[in-house]
């Protein structure tokens, strides 16, 4: 369960302003998408890479699988979210 508690912990510290950064500084504070990884590196590497991304296409991969735009977070408290792994 660990990759459950690291992402629970993630969006706790991001909803409650912990991390400085892009949510603290504009008050995002829904989860609008998230990936699961196998490892650590793995997902280092990714937000690496989705840092540089152009905004249209951070919306588009939003949009193909959130089009609503809703807070995924209640979803995966009420649902008992069960990781899964890329």
């Amino acid at each position: 369960m660990k990759n459950y508690n690291d992402l629970m912990r993630r969006i706790y510290e991001h909803k409650n302003d912990f991390v400085e950064g892009f949510t603290k500084k504009y008050g995002v504070h829904i989860l609008v998408h998230y990936e699961q990884y196998e490892n650590a590196e793995s997902a280092i590497q990714r937000e690496k890479q989705l840092k540089f991304w152009h905004r249209k296409w951070k919306i588009r991969l939003i949009e193909e699988t959130n089009p609503e735009w809703q807070d995924l977070y209640d979803e995966i408290i009420r649902s008992g979210f069960q990781p899964s792994l890329e």
